[in-house]
């Protein structure tokens, strides 16, 4: 006879997505069953090996940054990029990326003045997910169990009920929840379940992935280390990403066209060419990471009750390390939403927002990283023969190839664009005011107010970064004391709507970015509403913020 539990929202996967989805919740008071296939602390496959600074920011606001921040390559490791003809040849450029002693406190080169207090930060996710699974388990309303699997699941206008599988007992638990979450991934059962398809591009690259141990490979390197070593030249490129700073690596070869499948080539002859070594060099394969590059994108996010998260939603090629950041962005902006609903204050259009927000950004980032992957495929295939002769013809040619690879690719490690350019500009929460937001590419942006776009920072006199002054629901900043909160403070009151009240202080020059006197911040940072005064009808302002109604949308908004 199956067991049966109760719970307001069942998350499927306690992958960084779904467990950041669960302590977004649990936060804000909503109780949480994730159910997860693999045992608890079982490590994940060697994948991400970046956390932007909106995921930091993230982290900051549930608790766990400071954690995160401390995990991963040795203080002192340096996190640059490192072009060369291999991992032991000669260098060809190098973008300089501060390690994390000096995170705060460096000031030159392209990665550092983020306006941000969370810059990102250099760690595998094997390191990661175990920091956020212990954070996750400790918050009180957060329930996970291990080796269960979703096997199915219905819905019906009052909840869903669905069916869960101990893996090694056999036995089945019926979990009756208001709300499922779909954060299993690219094999994603709940969203073959609710019928929506991958679309786009199926094969961008396929890249042959190892996985291995190497004490000697450090001593060997003729350059400072650095955490990700590109290999160009016109036998086989590939990247190696420094995992541990001592003995473990991940070796990337990037297959050619005609290399059909990832045993069409020679594996180890492959490692030992972009890593410049002789067949007496020795290494331990830990595993096989093979994977395909894609931009593939769901063709919808949700399903009446039922949502879809991360990977499950999107996969593209990990460029700019927006995979796994993504779906944290896509927990976050849900998160919000979803407990608004919960806690009785947002009306069911609360909950169109997702879809409406994070699908077109997922269609903008996609674009970005397959296009960059294209780029430097095209690269790798201009690598001149005489890349590594010796003597000033060689040195010309390195040098040119190293001006073009820093040119390419100091976009996407110091990616200001993505990180905080990307707005939402069709959102039945966002009072648009008929100004577009502008508009932002992988590396660049300009800060703007404009409702949809992410608020410019800045720190308030006594040092305390403005967002961590955000309140779970909604926050007015004023960037002029004398205007009266009252109006919108009782508006809110009447209809339960969570409201915080800032007040700038004039501290930070970066405050001049602001042009209204006040500007209603969410709790995921973005502009709501700004003006001067008081809309006539305020009621309506409060009830497109509680997804009572549909935003106006000016036909000059983009």
């Amino acid at each position: 006879m199956a067991a049966d539990i109760e719970t307001r929202v069942l998350i499927a996967g306690a992958g960084p997505v779904g467990l950041v989805l669960a302590m977004e919740l649990a936060a804000r008071g909503i109780p949480v069953l994730i159910v997860e296939p693999r045992r608890r602390l079982e490590p994940p496959n060697v994948k991400c090996n970046h956390v932007s600074a909106r995921s930091m920011e993230i982290f900051r606001r549930l608790g766990v940054a400071a954690k995160v921040r401390a995990a991963g390559l040795p203080e002192d490791y340096p996190h640059d990029i490192s072009y060369r003809t291999t991992t032991t040849g000669l260098e060809l450029t190098r973008i300089p990326i501060p390690c994390r002693r000096d995170r705060y406190t460096t000031t030159q080169g392209p990665d550092t003045g983020w306006p941000t207090a969370e810059p990102p930060h250099r760690i595998n996710q094997i390191y990661l997910e175990p920091i956020l699974f212990l954070h996750a388990e400790a918050q009180p309303g957060i329930t996970i169990l291990n080796r269960k699997e979703l096997t199915g699941f219905s819905q019906d206008e009052q909840g869903v009920r669905a069916q869960v599988r101990d893996i090694d007992s056999g036995e089945e638990i019926s979990v009756r929840c208001e709300y499922l979450m779909g954060c299993d991934g690219g094999r994603s059962l709940v969203r073959k379940q609710i019928g929506a398809k991958l679309e786009g591009d199926a094969v961008v690259q396929r890249v042959q992935s190892t996985f291995l141990r190497a004490p000697d490979l450090l001593g060997l390197q003729r350059q400072q280390p650095a955490w990700a070593t590109f290999s160009l030249n016109p036998r086989r490129s590939g990247n190696v990403y420094a995992i541990d700073g001592r003995e473990l690596w991940l070796v990337h070869n990037y297959l050619r066209e005609d290399e059909a499948d990832f045993e069409s080539v020679d594996r180890d002859a492959c490692i030992r060419t972009i890593l410049g070594v002789g067949p007496d060099f020795r290494y331990e394969i830990v595993s096989k990471e093979d994977w395909y590059g894609r931009r593939l994108v769901a063709d919808r996010f949700r399903d009446r009750r039922v949502f879809l998260c991360g990977d499950s939603a999107h996969l593209w090629v990990p460029y700019a390390g927006y995979g796994m950041n993504a779906g944290i962005a896509d927990a976050s902006n849900l998160a919000w939403s979803l407990a608004a609903r919960l806690q009785g204050w947002g009306e069911p259009g609360i909950l169109d927002a997702y879809a409406a927000e994070r699908q077109p950004i997922t269609e903008q980032v996609s674009y970005f990283a397959m296009n960059h992957a294209i780029a430097m495929a095209r690269q790798r295939k201009a690598v001149p023969q005489d890349i590594e002769q010796p003597g000033p013809e060689g040195d010309a040619l390195r040098a040119q190839l190293g001006r073009e690879a820093y040119e390419l690719n100091v976009q996407q490690y110091c990616c200001a664009g993505l990180n905080f350019g990307y707005f939402y500009d069709h959102s039945p929460l966002i009072a648009y005011d008929g100004e577009a937001a502008p508009a932002y590419s992988m590396g660049s942006y300009t800060a703007s107010t404009a409702p949809g776009c992410r608020a410019p920072y800045f720190v308030l006199a006594d040092g305390t970064p403005v967002f961590d002054r955000l309140g779970d629901g909604y926050t007015l900043l004023r960037l002029d004391p004398a205007c009266d909160a009252a109006p919108l403070q009782h508006a809110a009151a009447a209809r339960g709507i969570p409201l915080q009240i800032v007040d700038a202080d004039g501290a930070d020059p970066r405050q001049r970015q602001y042009r209204h006197k006040m500007v209603l911040l969410r709790s995921d940072q973005h502009i709501a509403w700004r003006g001067d005064a008081w809309p006539r009808d305020l009621d309506a302002l409060v009830d497109t913020l509680r997804g009572a109604r549909p935003a106006p949308q000016p036909d000059n908004v983009r």
